[in-house]
């Protein structure tokens, strides 16, 4: 029988949860898992928590059939379509959010990947804050090449974010117009150029267990230690919206069994989090550790101001992890 208290103990003494152990923790009761899990994250992590914000800084439009996503050229919804904004819109949110406390900024563009001109337009914006600011700046490009990373290391990025979306089995499913082994190589390329990686994926597009537990086990095998994992929101017009959304008990087993097999990584809450009817607080005290605040990229999200509320209600501090 598993014993998920040992199990606990094991990784708490150096082990590492391979994928049969991950597939029989995975369906253990939910609160002994959660307990435990939260008691890796008090031991690897302690009370820091990483709370982040985002930026649409190029919206709709893109060339990609991601079949979740409100911005893809190949779905039919009402996202709303713009070039890439002024360097000086981006910075002045980036003054608004540094105002109310954040410490991470990512900046997100639609589309495969940015233009040797975009990215020198991004640069210049990245430049801009770190004068002006002084927030850690995150881009999430697309599938860029290690010189163009190590322009926007240069320029004073210090993360890149490449989500990995589910398992390379069941990828394909997900999106036809670019390959698993194309985000390998776009991770691996951000990480020649000296860029700290976030990675992660978006539960409930049909995956099994076992694709969730791959997915934590490719991350981990990548040296990935900041993990969104998202909810998926099934948007109408897209090919997911009849999806059933998950549950927060699901939630809660999906961050749990990440902490085990991730313990010492940013468990991060992103899309679909307001769709909990507690915001993610369960999964709070389940092994997460880490939040995107504020609006997502097509929908509404939880103020930042109501974030901090939480994080000072259970007990965390807001830092930079695992920078």
């Amino acid at each position: 029988m598993f014993d998920v208290t040992q199990a606990m103990e094991n990784i708490l003494h150096g082990h590492q949860l391979e994928k049969p152990e991950a597939l029989e923790l995975y369906h253990q009761p939910l609160e002994p898992l959660c307990q435990a899990a939260d008691q890796l994250r008090r031991h690897f992590c302690a009370d820091q928590f990483d709370i982040c914000t985002i930026i649409n800084g190029k919206s709709g439009n893109c060339s990609e059939d991601c079949k979740f996503c409100a911005q893809s050229a190949h779905n039919h919804t009402c996202a709303a379509q713009y070039p890439l904004l002024p360097a000086s819109e981006i910075v002045a949110h980036a003054k608004e959010n540094d105002a109310q406390g954040v410490l991470r900024y990512s900046i997100v563009t639609s589309g495969k990947r940015l233009t040797d001109a975009e990215v020198e337009h991004m640069c210049e914006a990245v430049r801009q804050i770190r004068r002006e600011v002084g927030i850690s700046v995150c881009v999430s490009f697309g599938l860029l090449n290690e010189a163009q990373y190590r322009r926007l290391k240069d320029a004073g990025v210090t993360r890149v974010h490449n989500n990995l979306e589910t398992s390379r089995r069941f990828f394909a499913q997900v999106c036809t117009t670019h390959t698993y082994e194309d985000k390998i190589e776009a991770i691996k390329a951000a990480q020649a150029a000296g860029l700290a990686v976030c990675s992660g994926g978006i539960m409930g597009l049909g995956e099994t267990p076992e694709d969730r537990i791959d997915m934590a086990i490719t991350l981990r095998s990548q040296g990935i230690r900041s993990v969104p994992v998202n909810m998926l929101n099934p948007i109408p017009g897209t090919p997911f919206e009849k999806n059933a959304r998950l549950t927060p008990d699901e939630m809660r087993r999906i961050v749990a069994v990440y902490r085990f097999l991730l313990p010492d990584a940013s468990i991060r809450l992103a899309g679909g989090r307001g769709l909990l009817s507690d915001k993610g607080e369960s999964c709070f005290l389940s092994g997460a550790n880490a939040a995107i605040s504020g609006d997502m990229l097509t929908t509404s999200g939880i103020t930042t101001k109501t974030d901090m509320a939480l994080l000072k209600k259970l007990g965390y501090q807001a830092g930079l992890c695992n920078e």
